[in-house]
């Protein structure tokens, strides 16, 4: 390992979780090609956009939306 990985290495474990959950994403983004969306997903983004723009939805912080699948995630694995 050269010492300019070593040094990234270093500061990158000195991340939380979710930075370096974040992290690792933007990083794979660099080296592997995202795969080509199905085509009927550009007609559902789309109509989400559409909806969106029209107000027929709204949207919730990203924090909000992971907070309450965390929970739903939590109930079920105390249930389980």
């Amino acid at each position: 390992m050269t010492a300019a990985l070593e040094t990234v290495t270093a500061e990158a474990l000195k991340l939380s979780p979710e930075e370096r959950a974040e992290l690792i994403e933007r990083l794979a983004d660099t080296v592997l090609p995202a795969p080509p969306l199905h085509p009927d997903w550009d007609a559902e983004i789309a109509r989400r956009i559409a909806d969106m723009d029209a107000g027929r939805s709204v949207g919730i912080p990203a924090e909000q939306a992971m907070g309450e699948l965390r929970k739903m995630i939590e109930a079920r694995a105390l249930r389980a």
